[in-house]
């Protein structure tokens, strides 16, 4: 086990300064930030200690994959905003009681677009992607502690240019079964770029979490509150001071309960039994960020809702960040080990 914690901080050192080194003034690959989990976008697009079984959760959370998903794939679709379309597949397996690997690819199209020149005339169309593949490991530190590491190599091409990097999300997780409580931390994204778009390298979009949740002994309900973008505190925003009016005057908003909210993801889920659950998650850092004269009032709301049969778990989400756009995730996982048994 000495060994085990070891490894873990020269990675752990190794990954920080790698990070450090390569912050500059562009801050590019945010695709990493958009989770492949419907269960987790459904409930505010930030989750790092929901316990489930679903190999799309591992995401979040390395230290979320366990040798209890074992032999299970996980697919996921998502219509994002602008016409974009996102998918992916994971696949994990335990390697004994005590540690479990998982490998994934995700993809996110943007479609095509107009080329311009310089001068505005139009020589035609492009394409734009990114893609991200990750090799996942976790390993039971005590009964009730478990960590995991995230490797990730993303690669960005857009029309004739191209970037990638390498990144790696560290994460801890304490979970009681007895009181259905579950507690993590996770640094996300670590690492920096390999390949430059141009002369100027950029940042990846490196952050803090620490996440709550508790499913209810009394009544069928679980409550999760997550505090992300904690490497910053002040993270303004700005809204027309007058929301009925579109020519109103733009003001900023940096005050210390709209900076504590901004930090924050709350979600609610109804869980009668362990083959259902229904959820509601509100991130009121994308509803000021959609902000606009015309608030939308379920900006910044998500639903999710999960359904187990057998072997095979589905899941749906949606939301409304922005007026003019809807975004619906669809996500299935399967037990091959049901399957073949």
């Amino acid at each position: 086990m000495t060994a085990y914690f070891k490894q873990i901080t020269i990675c752990l050192a190794a990954l920080v300064a790698f990070a450090s080194a390569a912050q500059t003034e562009s801050n590019a690959y945010q695709f990493l930030n958009v989770s492949p989990s419907s269960h987790v976008y459904g409930l505010g697009g930030h989750n790092i200690a929901l316990i489930d079984d679903d190999i799309n959760l591992i995401e979040q959370n390395p230290a979320l994959l366990g040798p209890e998903i074992d032999n299970q794939i996980g697919l996921n679709y998502m219509r994002y905003i602008g016409g974009s379309n996102f998918m992916g597949a994971r696949y994990g397996m335990g390697i004994n009681e005590h540690c479990a690997w998982a490998a994934g690819l995700q993809y996110y199209g943007y479609g095509s677009m107009t080329a311009t020149e310089a001068d505005g005339s139009i020589s035609g169309t492009f394409t734009a992607r990114d893609l991200a593949v990750n090799a996942t490991f976790s390993h039971d530190i005590t009964d009730n502690l478990r960590g995991g590491i995230n490797v990730k190599f993303a690669h960005s091409k857009y029309e004739a240019y191209s970037s990638a990097a390498i990144t790696a999300d560290l994460g801890i997780n304490y979970y009681n079964p007895e009181n259905e409580l579950s507690l993590s931390l996770v640094v996300k994204n670590l690492g920096g770029e390999v390949k430059k778009f141009g002369d100027k390298r950029a940042s990846v979009p490196w952050d803090i979490q620490i996440g709550y949740s508790q499913l209810l002994h009394s009544v069928p309900f679980r409550f999760s509150v997550t505090a992300y973008n904690l490497r910053y505190w002040h993270l303004p925003y700005y809204e027309p001071q007058d929301k009925s009016n579109a020519s109103s005057d733009i003001i900023k908003r940096d005050k210390f309960m709209s900076n504590l909210f901004r930090h924050l993801v709350f979600a609610a889920e109804y869980v009668p039994n362990e083959r259902i659950y229904i959820g509601l998650g509100y991130n009121y850092k994308t509803r000021t960020d959609m902000s606009n004269y015309k608030r939308n009032f379920i900006s910044g709301l998500s639903i999710a809702a999960g359904l187990r049969v057998k072997a095979f778990g589905f899941g749906i989400a949606l939301a409304q960040p922005h007026t003019g756009a809807t975004t619906f995730m669809v996500n299935l996982n399967a037990s091959l080990a049901q399957l073949l048994h």
